[in-house]
């Protein structure tokens, strides 16, 4: 994980409550998250740490997930596979090398894990340099949470090269960049990364709020603690996103923004640090 350059600050947003978001498609709590009652030592704690943001790369800061899914499903499953192909909703939001290990498990490869990933390699160079969009307003939302004081993380299954195409292809700044494959331990649906990256924020993860795409980001980033916004677009429209704390429409950037705004006052707020979780 390390950090990158600022950014400039160009304050947008808006004021809809995290369970009342304009757009959002459900409201769904997961559980209990772990908290601490107000006026003990780990409350005052959390109350110190900054509100931080964490979001995912593929599907949410640009569309990649449409072009991904068309690669597994029409070229890359084919080749790699002898018979049965898993659902896409099996490994996406997995790093790549963890997808091998997965298939490798559950159905019949017929090609060594080296090969595998390098064919991975040789789809992102079209995918990230040529082929996807970015999310509308989504640089200037986040220059101007950072411009505010608010840390914020890009929190990806995707190696380190293949986000250094994206952020530089679209001038985007991130406090912290934190991809799976250099997280000492599992990724995805995993909390670990989540954690980890609150972490090297200054925050604590029930002050953080993260947005995510598929069925296993949104499962770490809830079982990480964070307070959790999921986006639906075509890419996932029939994924369970069941355990986030809300789920925006990825074609209305407006409402998405307005839900992250919205969570991180609501945390800010609080008085004993809760990051707003029901149940």
């Amino acid at each position: 994980m390390s950090e990158s350059s600022d950014g400039d600050a160009d304050a947008s947003g808006g004021t809809d409550a995290p369970d009342a978001t304009a757009g959002a498609d459900t409201t769904d709590a997961p559980g209990d998250a772990s908290s601490s009652a107000p006026g003990t030592e780990q409350a005052v704690a959390a109350d110190a740490a900054p509100v931080v943001v964490c979001f995912d790369m593929d599907g949410v800061l640009v569309d990649s997930e449409d072009y991904w899914h068309a690669a597994e499903r029409e070229e890359i499953f084919p080749a790699v596979l002898d018979g049965a192909h898993p659902d896409l909703d099996e490994v996406t939001g997995m790093y790549y090398g963890e997808i091998y290990d997965y298939l490798a498990e559950h159905y019949d490869t017929t090609v060594s894990k080296a090969e595998f990933m390098a064919l991975y390699d040789e789809t992102a160079r079209t995918v990230y340099g040529e082929r996807v969009a970015l999310l509308d307003g989504v640089a200037d939302f986040v220059a101007s949470l950072r411009g505010e004081g608010v840390p914020v993380g890009l929190v990806s299954s995707s190696p380190r090269d293949w986000i250094a195409t994206v952020v530089d292809r679209f001038d985007l700044a991130f406090d912290v960049v934190a991809p799976a494959e250099e997280f000492d331990g599992p990724g995805k649906p995993d909390p670990g990364l989540f954690e980890a990256a609150i972490a090297e924020l200054g925050g604590v993860p029930s002050r953080a709020v993260a947005v995510e795409d598929s069925e296993n980001g949104v499962l770490a980033a809830s079982r990480a603690g964070a307070y959790t916004i999921a986006v639906r677009g075509d890419h996932n429209a029939d994924t369970d996103l069941s355990a986030a704390d809300e789920v925006v429409d990825r074609d209305d950037p407006a409402a998405l923004f307005a839900a992250v705004r919205q969570s991180t006052l609501t945390i800010r707020e609080s008085a004993s640090g809760s990051n707003g979780r029901s149940g």
